[in-house]
């Protein structure tokens, strides 16, 4: 897995899901993320993403409501067809998965204490040996991102698919680096949920 990771720069998810398909083949596994577009992805992910468009979507009833900002390299690619479905869809995502942070990066070191603790106990709790319990809270660890992290998140189109992974197959066939900036989700009698990402570009304050 280290290996494919340092061949690919993608990350653990994806070398995983292609190390299973390729039966352990390194050179496979390379070449099968390659045809998926995450290499040329990975390559990438360094651009400046300045540009890219705020959209919104309502869900049928009218109690959710997603803006979300998703930004790229040049105002021609936030124009195109397959950027604009891309956002439609981000939008989509996040009103029905309701994510909490865009990545694993942006997750606080206190809010991240906090699980460690919890799962630490539960899982000594059982009983368990040390390297057991090690590995209980590291897989446990991977749930949560999973569940609250967007990029880490199972697409609602396709679930297998991570939303990282859409992300990239998309950048792979419009060339550009694409990014998630900010969310923000609303349901009728709830507090919002607001998202957005610390490993991005710092943004600019308004004068």
């Amino acid at each position: 897995m280290k290996q494919l990771r340092e061949l690919t720069g993608a990350g653990w998810l994806e070398c995983k899901a292609a190390l299973a398909e390729a039966a352990g083949d390194i050179e496979q596994a390379v070449t099968i993320l390659r045809k998926k577009g995450i290499v040329a992805a990975q390559k990438k992910a360094g651009r400046t993403t300045s540009e890219g468009v705020v959209a919104s979507y309502i869900h049928a009833g009218d109690k959710i409501g997603v803006i979300v900002e998703v930004n790229c390299e040049s105002d021609f690619v936030a124009r195109t067809a397959e950027f604009r479905q891309l956002v439609h869809d981000l939008a989509m995502h996040i009103c029905a998965a309701d994510p909490r942070f865009v990545r694993r990066e942006d997750v606080s070191a206190e809010i991240l204490a906090k699980e460690k603790e919890i799962y630490l106990a539960q899982a000594h709790a059982s009983g368990k040996p040390e390297k057991v319990v090690e590995r209980m809270v590291a897989g446990k660890l991977a749930k949560f991102y999973e569940e609250t992290c967007l990029y880490d998140q199972h697409f609602i189109k396709d679930d297998k698919l991570t939303v990282k992974e859409l992300i990239d197959s998309v950048i792979a066939k419009v060339g550009e680096n694409i990014t998630v900036g900010r969310f923000a989700r609303f349901k009728v009698g709830e507090s919002a949920t607001w998202a957005e990402s610390q490993s991005g570009q710092k943004r600019q304050k308004q004068t």
